[in-house]
């Protein structure tokens, strides 16, 4: 099993910028890759950004591309999620989650094995 442990969420301005950090613990040489979702009230959750545990590969959702940068620490088994120029469509609750199977970079939840708590981010125009 793989536990994830998400942090960094809070209220911030438009415009402004926040660092979600994901910490792995648990059986996390199983992990081949990580990825970050957001879901906002009454809406499906969706797919942000994912990055390959080994070779640092990553893909973000088209929202995000330019704003958000995914990255990941080996050492500490911690993903984050770099958050700039936010606006108030990305306030949401953001979860991290983790995939055992090797594959391209999935945007899929159901894809995914493991999944965080989530961290609430709220963006106040």
């Amino acid at each position: 099993q793989v536990q994830l442990a998400e942090s960094g969420g809070g209220l911030v301005q438009a415009g402004g910028s926040l660092r979600l950090s994901c910490a792995a613990s648990g059986r996390t040489l199983s992990i081949y890759g990580m990825g970050w979702f957001r879901q906002a009230p009454g809406k499906e959750r969706e797919f942000v950004a994912a990055i390959r545990w080994n070779s640092g590969s990553t893909s973000h959702a088209d929202s995000v591309k330019g704003r958000f940068t995914i990255s990941r620490d080996s050492a500490k088994n911690t993903v984050y999620l770099q958050m700039n120029s936010l606006k108030p469509g990305d306030t949401a609750a953001y979860f991290c989650s983790a995939r055992s199977v090797p594959g391209f970079l999935p945007t899929r939840p159901s894809d995914y094995d493991y999944w965080g708590q989530g961290t609430q981010v709220t963006v106040s125009s």
